[in-house]
C-alpha cells in the first residue's frame, strides 16, 4: 500500500495529536477510560496507516516510544505541570514518528520517488538463503 498523498496529515502529527486529544478528553470529561479509548484508537489508526510503508518493526518502535513518552509525562507532570508534560511527550512522540515512519528513506535507490519501498523493490532471499537483487523493470 503506498504512502498517503502529500496533502494528508503526516502520521507524526496524528500521533502527537492523539496524546494531546486523549489527555484533553480525560481532563474535560474526568473519565480516564474514555481518554484511554482515544489513545488506543489513535495509536491503532497510526499503526495501521504506517505499517504498509514503514513495516511493523518501525511501527513497533514508535509504539514503544509512545508508551515511554506516556509514562515519562506522568513522571515529570508533578514537576513541570500536566499540560507541559503532555506537550513534551507529544513532541517526543511526533519526532520519533517522523524519524521512523514519515521521513523519506535516504540512500536507497528510488528513495522519495513514487513506488519506492513497494514489495518487490528490495532484495529477496534465493533458494540458498542468499540475497538476490530484484529483476529490473522495463520502462
Amino acid at each position: 500500500m503506498p504512502r498517503p498523498p502529500a496533502a494528508a496529515l503526516p502520521t507524526a502529527v496524528l500521533a502527537a495529536l492523539t496524546l494531546v486529544i486523549g489527555f484533553a478528553v480525560g481532563q474535560l470529561t474526568g473519565v480516564r477510560p474514555l481518554a484511554a479509548v482515544v489513545l488506543l484508537a489513535g495509536g491503532a489508526w497510526c499503526a495501521w496507516r504506517s505499517a504498509p510503508a514503514a513495516g511493523w518493526l518501525r511501527v513497533g518502535a514508535v509504539v514503544l516510544v509512545a508508551v515511554l513518552a506516556f509514562v515519562g509525562s506522568h513522571l515529570v507532570a508533578p514537576t513541570i505541570g500536566a499540560w507541559p508534560a503532555v506537550i513534551a511527550a507529544a513532541l517526543v512522540l511526533g519526532g520519533a514518528t517522523w524519524l521512523l515512519v514519515d521521513r523519506p528513506a535516504v540512500g536507497r535507490p528510488g528513495a522519495g520517488q513514487p513506488g519506492a519501498g513497494q514489495p518487490g523493490d528490495g532484495p529477496t532471499m534465493g533458494a540458498e538463503g542468499a540475497a538476490v537483487a530484484p529483476a529490473r523493470r522495463r520502462p
